[in-house]
C-alpha cells in the first residue's frame, strides 16, 4: 500500500518540506533507508544519517535545522518520535484488517458472535461462547465452551482459551498463549502418590491487556485468576492459579508467579523474576531482572534487586563490595598471619 508525503503530513498534522507527491510503501530505520521507505529522526545522535539516508521521506521535529542539503522529503511535526509511533499504529491496524469467516472454521450453533468477525482456518468456537464486535481469531485458535471475548480483541494463531475464560475489550493475545489450563493443585497421599484437586474456577482478563507469545495463565481452584485492566505481559510468562495482577502492571519475559500471589497496581517486574506463593505486593513495586521474591511487600513504590531481594540501594552497595571480595580475602589472610606472628612473639 502506497502513501503520499502529503497524506502522511495530513494524518500527523505536519508540514511537507520537499515534494508532497513523494510515495512511500514501507518503513525503515534512518541508517538503513532505501527508496520508497519512510524514516524518522528524533535522537540527535542520528542527525548525520539524514544527509546520507536513501529513504524517500523522513519525519523530523519542527525545530530541526539542516546544516547541508537533504535529498529526502521532510515532514515536520511537533514530536517526530510520537508521530512515527502513531503512524506505525495506523499502518499496523490497516495491514491486519482481516474480515470474514473461513469455511474451514467451526462455530457452535449455540455461540453468539458480534459483527465484523474474522475467523481464520481451523479456528474453533465452542458451545455458549459470546464474542463481541470486530474480534479477530486467527487460524487454529481454540475458544472453549462458555468463554466470553470483548469487542476489538485479537487472538493470534494457536491461542487456546479453556472453558469459561473471560477476555475483555481491546485485548491482544499472541500466538501460542494458553489461558485457563488447570492450576497446579495436588495433595500428597500416604502411599506417596498425588491426588489431583479439581480446578473449577476460571481466568478473567480485563480490558486493554496484552499477553505475549507462549505465556500461560492457569485457571483458579475456585473464583478467578485475575489480570486487571491495562496489564502488559511479555512472552513466556507463567501466572499460577488464583494469581492477581493489578492494573497497568508490566511483567517481562520468563517471570513466574506462584499461586495466590497478588501484585498491586503499576508494578514492574524484570525478566526471569520469580514469586513464591501467597504474597501481597504493594502498588508501584519495581523488581529488576532475576529477582527472587520470597516475602510480601507492604510499602508501595519501592525498588528491589537480587535473590533474595534487597532494596535497590542496599543491593548496589552490597554488589559494589562484592566486586572487591578477593582483595578483602587477601587482606584478611595477611591480617591473620600478622596476628599469628604476634601471638607467637608473646
Amino acid at each position: 500500500m502506497k502513501f503520499l508525503a502529503s497524506q502522511i503530513a495530513a494524518l500527523l498534522n505536519g508540514t511537507v518540506e520537499g515534494n508532497p507527491n513523494t510515495e512511500v510503501w514501507n518503513v525503515a530505520k534512518i541508517e538503513e533507508g532505501a527508496p520508497g521507505m519512510l524514516s524518522f529522526l528524533a535522537n540527535p545522535k542520528y542527525i548525520p544519517y539524514i544527509y546520507e539516508t536513501q529513504s524517500s521521506v523522513v519525519i523530523v521535529n519542527k525545530d530541526f535545522v539542516a546544516d547541508k542539503p537533504i535529498a529526502a522529503t521532510l515532514i515536520r511535526v511537533d514530536d517526530a518520535y510520537a508521530s512515527f509511533a502513531k503512524l506505525l499504529a495506523f499502518y499496523d491496524q490497516m495491514s491486519q484488517d482481516k474480515k470474514g469467516v473461513s469455511s474451514m472454521a467451526f462455530v457452535s450453533s449455540t455461540a453468539k458472535c458480534g459483527d465484523n468477525l474474522y475467523l481464520g482456518e481451523f479456528a474453533f468456537v465452542g458451545e455458549n461462547v459470546t464474542i463481541g464486535n470486530n474480534v479477530k481469531l486467527y487460524p487454529q485458535v481454540y475458544v472453549g465452551d462458555g468463554c466470553v471475548i470483548g469487542d476489538n480483541t485479537v487472538l493470534y494463531p494457536g491461542v487456546r482459551l479453556y472453558r469459561n475464560t473471560v477476555v475483555g475489550q481491546r485485548c491482544i493475545i499472541h500466538a501460542g498463549a494458553v489461558i485457563g489450563a488447570d492450576g497446579f493443585g495436588f495433595v500428597p497421599q500416604e502411599d506417596g502418590h498425588y491426588e489431583k484437586i479439581p480446578q473449577v474456577g476460571n481466568v478473567m482478563i480485563d480490558d486493554d491487556v496484552e499477553i505475549g507469545a507462549n505465556t500461560t495463565i492457569d485457571r483458579s481452584t475456585m473464583g478467578s485468576t485475575h489480570v486487571h485492566k491495562g496489564v502488559k505481559l511479555d512472552n513466556l510468562i507463567h501466572l499460577a492459579h488464583n494469581v492477581e495482577v493489578g492494573e497497568n502492571s508490566a511483567l517481562a519475559a520468563q517471570v513466574g508467579v506462584s499461586g495466590s500471589t497478588h501484585l498491586g497496581k503499576n508494578c514492574v517486574v524484570g525478566g526471569q523474576s520469580g514469586f513464591v506463593g501467597h504474597l501481597h505486593i504493594a502498588d508501584g513495586s519495581k523488581f529488576g531482572g532475576q529477582c527472587g521474591i520470597m516475602g510480601s511487600i507492604k510499602e508501595p513504590n519501592q525498588e528491589f534487586m537480587g535473590t533474595p531481594i534487597q532494596p535497590l540501594r542496599q543491593y548496589l552497595k552490597s554488589n559494589a563490595r562484592f566486586r572487591h571480595i578477593d582483595e578483602m580475602a587477601r587482606k584478611l589472610e595477611e591480617l591473620e598471619k600478622e596476628l599469628d606472628e604476634l601471638k607467637n612473639r608473646l
